[in-house]
């Protein structure tokens, strides 16, 4: 094989001079002001880059490495990547089809049997370091490790230059120009209870019709495979829209016409329908949305869904207190905290109930305890127990890292139930954190000597008693031993790693990338938040780490245990 140079450029887009071209002077002086985050807005889609056209005289291989570069540009459904192609092939290609997410593009190896000036046909191969893959629903999957050969067939046009006369569906994208092309959105879904939203994360091109996209996404596809059996949507197989567009008014109102059958429907889940796609359409720019049918408006009410914690103080544990940390003081749980300072020096992890009446600790004896309305109840006494988790519904959940298939949760009655399908595979289980939604459960374990995060969805009863674990998700595989677990906000985990050599925390989103920074020398714990900036670091001299930007910053010292927040 042969290493072929990147000789066919990737151009900024003109269009983005044209833009800054409408600021005559950029202020010099006055307060520096915070905008919005890349991930919480839309990017123009005018502001993209645009690949290089096939150049006159290029090679096979310069051909199909021209179309792979081509992917960076999706305008027009990828109309310039299928410049590359032969008239016949860029009339049924499927860019939608899936994306595969490579190491870098300088890493493709390409291969090709085209040797005679004279030749008309052949095939050129691009061997690939994936990194992971994309779906033709939107769903991201880590591939870490693997390789996979491209296979291409070339062929002269009408005037002797190379085109590509078969190509399989989708594009090729490296993974920083992944972050370029696409970006990660949340169609969600309720939960069995019809109470909480559960997002669902999915990746599509950042385009000016991304409502219409995610409004068809969520009206005629499915949830995740590993989540559809605990969660449900509010709109019925016979409802789709009525039209190929979402017209999203200037004030944000999204309008939404919708098939004859949704005007059948009672008002309760009408409400849902409309809570449902709003929550979807919101990180968009959409502020409501009006459901129709024929133009009429369906005058959708709101249904009432609860959001879980929003507070993110950090849990701490000194010697004299234990509470909730804000500003200079630590603020006690009533019922709770003195009975958690009177063995403090055997305290090894606390969780705290999202209404905090109740707390769940592990002491230095190994075993599972609960602490509520002044009373100390022993859960469970099962040897090699990993740090407790409580659920929205007040169950505590429980597991010896050696037998992750042992989980049980445990009611506030002290009795418990074992929930079945756990992780089924896993040799071990270090670390469980249950999702402020209820239904989906983040773990650390070990699955073929590999260590993962892994998440599985909570089946639950009608009486919310989880009665199983739906099939394991693996997220990503983890370099070092995990520390720590977190949930950051609804999307993302936190896994506090060390390696031996140093110690890192792992941002993880749910369904994409992950992106890694360092942790303050002998971090031992971690705990999360609504969002990144509440993640907390626990270090072996008790001293407590808020970070700030891209550094951590020193603060409250002489904590024995950083607790964490239920479904954080």
């Amino acid at each position: 094989m042969n290493r072929s140079p990147r000789g066919l450029a990737v151009v900024a887009l003109a269009a983005l001079i044209a833009v800054l071209t409408g600021c005559t002077s950029l202020p010099s002086s006055g307060e520096v002001n915070v905008g919005l985050a890349l991930d919480d807005v839309d990017l123009d889609p005018d502001i993209s880059q645009i690949a290089a056209r096939p150049l006159e005289g290029a090679s096979p291989t310069e051909i199909v490495e021209g179309f792979l570069d081509a992917a960076l540009t999706p305008d027009n459904g990828w109309a310039i990547a299928r410049e590359f192609l032969s008239p016949e092939m860029a009339a049924r290609w499927r860019p939608s089809a899936g994306v595969v997410i490579d190491s870098g593009a300088g890493t493709r190896d390409f291969s090709t049997d085209v040797e005679d000036e004279d030749a008309e046909s052949g095939d050129v191969g691009v061997q690939l370091e994936l990194v992971a893959r994309v779906d033709e629903d939107g769903a991201y999957a880590e591939l870490p490790g693997d390789d996979s050969v491209l296979a291409f067939s070339v062929e002269r046009n009408d005037e002797g230059e190379w085109r590509i006369a078969e190509a399989a569906d989708g594009i090729v994208l490296d993974a920083d120009a992944f972050a370029q092309v696409y970006r990660r959105y949340a169609l969600q879904y309720f939960d069995q209870s019809w109470t909480r939203l559960v997002p669902d994360l999915r990746w599509y091109p950042r385009r000016q019709t991304i409502a219409t996209t995610l409004t068809q996404s969520l009206l005629g596809g499915a949830p995740a495979d590993w989540l559809a059996p605990a969660v449900r949507s509010a709109f019925p197989g016979d409802v789709s829209l009525a039209s190929d567009s979402v017209p999203i008014s200037p004030d944000k109102v999204a309008s939404v016409e919708l098939t004859a059958a949704a005007s059948t429907l009672d008002d309760r889940q009408v409400s849902r329908m409309r809570t449902q796609l709003e929550a979807t359409l919101r990180p968009v720019g959409v502020s409501e949305v009006r459901l129709l049918v024929n133009g009429r408006d369906l005058n959708a009410g709101v249904a009432a869904v609860e959001t879980g914690r929003t507070e993110s103080s950090p849990v701490v544990l000194t010697e004299s207190e234990f509470g909730s940390f804000v500003g200079e003081e630590i603020t006690p749980y009533d019922g709770i905290s003195d009975h958690i300072v009177e063995v403090a020096s055997a305290v090894e992890s606390v969780d705290i109930a999202a209404d905090d009446s109740r707390a769940a600790m592990r002491l230095d004896d190994g075993w599972v305890y609960t602490v509520a309305d002044d009373e100390v109840n022993r859960l469970d006494s099962r040897a090699g127990l990993i740090a407790p988790s409580m659920d929205p519904y007040g169950y505590t959940w429980s597991v010896p890292a050696q037998a992750p298939q042992e989980l049980l949760a445990w009611r506030s009655d002290v009795t418990s139930v074992r929930v079945a399908e756990a992780f089924p595979g896993a040799s071990s289980i270090s670390q469980l954190r249950v999702a402020s939604d209820g239904v989906r459960a983040a773990a650390v374990i070990t699955v073929g000597g590999q260590r993962w995060i892994a998440l599985a969805a909570i089946i639950r009863d009608d009486a919310h008693v989880p009665v199983s674990l739906g099939e394991t998700h693996l997220v990503a595989q983890l370099d070092g031993t995990s520390l720590g677990l977190s949930w950051i906000g609804d999307e993302s985990l936190g896994v506090l790693l060390d390696d031996e050599a140093t110690h890192s925390v792992l941002t993880q989103s749910v369904g994409g990338p992950g992106v890694s920074s360092a942790a303050p020398a002998g971090a031992q714990a971690l705990s999360g938040g609504r969002t990144e900036a509440a993640l907390r670091i626990l270090d072996d001299k008790g001293v407590l780490y808020a970070q700030r930007g891209s550094t951590w910053q020193m603060g409250l010292s002489g904590v024995l245990v950083l607790g964490t927040h239920a479904g954080q």
